[in-house]
């Protein structure tokens, strides 16, 4: 049968973009419809605008350190409105550039919503387009609050159309979103409250990082209530009303208390997750599979539940990172019309939060270490950056190397202090590769970097065995 393209992709965000243009590439003839600006999440309401305003945060606690070092700073301003502009121009500059990346390619894009009415056959514009596959790459969106009051809150998305800096603000949710914005509004003057529902902020992250970040946070001058909840919110002359209850146990199930606590903001962010964007696409009548969290399901190559139909990026459960996206287009890509390709190992993912001091983490955590080895060696070292040795400021930073007691195989790096993220993307690299703690002892430091302290931890801080 003859096809209008031999690819049609639905969604110009990461994944999208990544495998329609490497498809063209390869030969093929591919379409792309996306409904908003291109770049996705990432680019437009996510990893670009939120660590531009996180280097722009940061620098109030730069300006209090410069003191120490002799730089005498008066009359220090803000112009919020300026950040945001440039912060516009940057957005709008990358959407020009992927819209350059995919005509210089060959790919036609439509702007405008699709709809798949069959498993060969999109819909976009009132125009019908054929095509021998279908890749659905839509992305998510931030989850909203399901309490009394909760129209009165706001998500990332709307953090980056705020016109001001607000004075009082709550950031509801202890993952990387909810983290992030919490340090950006502080570095930017605001009272801070993070509220997060579990004991410890960052569900699935190492435990060490877990509560030494809490105390850091805390250190940082943001009211940090972990094992809480908001129970409605309000709006009055003070401004929201938000009331906490912290969270009780009654039988199996978990319970707002009473006497609800009362913190009152000019704004209220809720970080609570995201959910995939699948619907009005056509997928349910079709019948593809998603599972209990709205994200399709795929197998070990990224096909749904109905032939020719595919799905990749944040939309199905995999790590929902950028770098993943791009990973997952260009593996796809390559295996339907290329030279094909490795599949993507997801156990050597690194990943950031950009919180303030940042994280960066690769491997396993210790829990799962313990889970999967006889033996774990733990090495562990924590201090003072040599950039805050002159200056007020306590900041602590914390790394960790865990090894396989018995093959001497590292497992898993985490650290948290400034440029985590950038010093973890190396050790990833070495985590690929299986890097033994020998190798890493036999490594020569860069001297005097934070990042050679990865090399010269010598002295086991305990073992975990049976």
């Amino acid at each position: 049968m003859s096809y209008d393209v031999d690819l049609f992709v639905i969604g110009g965000g990461s994944a999208g973009v990544r495998l329609s243009r490497m498809a063209s590439g390869f030969g093929a003839r591919v379409a792309l419809a996306e409904s908003g600006r291109l770049g996705g999440t990432c680019v437009n309401v996510g990893c670009v605008p939120k660590k531009l305003l996180v280097y722009g945060s940061e620098f109030r606690t730069e300006l209090a350190d410069m003191a120490g070092f002799g730089w005498h700073v008066e009359g220090v301003s803000h112009d919020w409105k300026k950040l945001f502009a440039n912060k516009d121009a940057e957005i709008a500059r990358l959407n020009t550039i992927y819209g350059r990346i995919l005509e210089r390619a060959g790919v036609v894009v439509h702007h405008g919503r699709a709809r798949i009415t069959d498993p060969h056959t999109v819909e976009v514009n009132g125009q019908r387009i054929t095509a021998e596959r279908i890749a659905v790459c839509t992305g998510g969106f931030p989850r909203r609050p399901q309490i009394p009051g909760g129209d009165l809150a706001i998500t990332s998305d709307e953090a980056f159309e705020l016109e001001a800096c607000p004075k009082r603000v709550i950031v509801v949710g202890g993952g990387y979103i909810g983290l992030e914005f919490a340090g950006i509004f502080k570095g930017y003057g605001a009272e801070v409250t993070l509220v997060h529902h579990g004991r410890h902020v960052l569900r699935g992250f190492d435990q060490s990082v877990r509560e030494r970040i809490e105390d850091e946070v805390r250190a940082h001058g943001i009211d940090l209530r972990t094992g809480s909840e908001i129970q409605r919110l309000s709006r009055t002359d003070e401004g929201i009303v938000a009331e906490l209850s912290p969270r009780g146990v009654a039988s199996d199930d978990l319970v707002l208390c009473e006497d609800p606590d009362r913190l009152v903001a000019d704004v209220v962010l809720y970080a609570i997750g995201r959910v995939p964007a699948t619907d009005g696409l056509g997928l349910d009548e079709l019948g593809v599979e998603r599972d209990r969290h709205g994200a399709i399901v795929v197998n070990g190559e990224y096909e749904t539940s109905v032939p020719h139909i595919l799905a990749l990026g944040d939309i199905i459960a995999y790590p929902r990172l950028t770098p993943v996206a791009l990973a997952q287009g260009m593996y796809v890509a390559r295996k339907l019309y290329g030279p094909g390709s490795e599949a993507i190992r997801y156990d050597t993912v690194a990943t950031a939060v950009f919180s303030q001091p940042n994280i960066g983490t690769v491997g396993l955590t210790e829990d799962e270490a313990r889970g999967r080895c006889a033996c774990v060696d733990v090495y562990e070292s924590s201090f003072r950056p040599m950039k805050l040795t002159m200056t007020g400021r306590q900041e602590k930073t914390y790394m960790k190397i865990l090894v396989d007691g018995d093959t001497d195989k590292v497992l898993g790096f985490h650290m948290i202090g400034p440029d985590a993220g950038e010093i973890i993307q190396g050790l990833a690299v070495a985590l690929t590769c299986g890097v033994t703690k020998t190798q890493l002892d036999a490594t020569i430091g860069i001297h005097p970097t934070a990042a050679e302290e990865f090399v010269t931890m010598r002295t086991r801080a305990r073992r975990l065995d049976d």
